[in-house]
């Protein structure tokens, strides 16, 4: 299942592996990216710490980890191709992978509908 957080990053949790992304509407928001700053697998991060920065022709913006674990893969094909996040922010454009996280941190979390809901507060 995939959770959002109102600063646009989203996680899917299959089994024990939870992959960290931005969403649609953040790669919209920043136009072509053009750099992304990965983590170092390995790297542990709690809720909240800037796990990437992704940079575009419009600005740099950190990106948090929506959630407290381990970075166990990161994205490299981003390193050649950052505007993978543009063409596909919640597919082949995440950012990197996480295990040994705190499950419990997805309940503040929202579900997509909940997510589109709180973007067209937004508008």
């Amino acid at each position: 299942m995939k959770y959002y957080t109102e600063d646009h990053e989203w996680v899917d949790v299959v089994g024990n592996e939870a992959t960290i992304g931005i969403s649609e509407h953040a790669a919209s928001e920043l136009g072509d990216i053009t750099f992304v700053e990965l983590p170092s697998e390995g790297d542990d991060y709690i809720i909240g710490d800037t796990v990437a920065t992704v940079e575009s022709v419009k600005a740099a913006s950190d990106v948090y980890s929506p959630i407290s674990g381990t970075v166990s893969v990161v994205n490299d094909d981003l390193n050649d191709d950052p505007g993978m996040i543009n063409k596909s922010a919640e597919s082949k454009g995440w950012i990197c992978k996480m295990k040994d996280f705190d499950s419990t941190e997805l309940d503040d979390m929202m579900n997509a509908e909940a997510y589109a809901r709180y973007l067209r507060t937004l508008e």
